[in-house]
């Protein structure tokens, strides 16, 4: 089997584990909201625990992450205060700070069921970036065309249980980086296009 072009490159190394914030106090979830809100643009994403039965209904999102520049936060759904679910509102209806991700459609769609957050000011790198009209792009595309590097996405953590009282190194790792890399990517892009 011959390796994709991709599989050649260097590998990302993405976000440390210093520069991720599990949130879990009203104090830290203060610190975190006051740093994004104060960004003009973020990385989103989120992460629901996957279902497996056909009809099955996700619970999700169970994970919402959201990275400055240099720091990602991390937001468990379920197990945190109501300050977390306002903050998280304040940030993600701001009209002042760009939230920026990809594939974002299911992830908009479940913060408004679940949550009642109706997001804006949001950009989809997915379909930004994309070259034709009809083909999206994901992460992994975009730090192959943008860093010369591959991104590592692993299925096995993809389709762990994002709705676990205790995430993984691992799984904390893999949702920063989703987050993480999205900012860097916009970054890149702009500054290219500015170029």
């Amino acid at each position: 089997m011959s390796e994709s072009p991709e599989e050649l490159l260097p590998p990302y190394d993405g976000i440390k584990l210093a520069d991720v914030r599990l949130v879990q106090t009203a104090q830290h979830a203060v610190a975190a909201f006051d740093a994004l809100l104060a960004m003009d643009a973020i990385g989103f994403d989120t992460e629901s625990k996957p279902t497996f039965q056909k009809g099955e209904e996700s619970t999700g999102p169970h994970l919402v992450q959201l990275a400055t520049d240099e720091v990602a936060y991390l937001f468990q759904i379920g197990r945190t205060a109501p300050v977390f679910t306002d903050g998280l509102r304040a940030v993600l209806e701001s009209e002042s700070v760009l939230k920026v991700g990809f594939g974002l459609s299911d992830d908009l769609r479940r913060l408004r069921s679940k949550l009642g957050i109706e997001s804006s000011n949001v950009l989809d790198l997915a379909i930004a970036l994309r070259a034709n009209k009809r083909q999206t792009i994901g992460a992994k595309t975009a730090v192959a065309r943008f860093f010369g590097q591959t991104m590592q996405k692993s299925k096995r953590i993809t389709t762990t249980n994002w709705a676990l009282p205790v995430l993984s190194e691992k799984q904390i790792l893999y949702a920063a980086d989703d987050a993480h890399v999205a900012l860097r990517v916009y970054r890149r892009w702009r500054e290219l296009k500015a170029g």
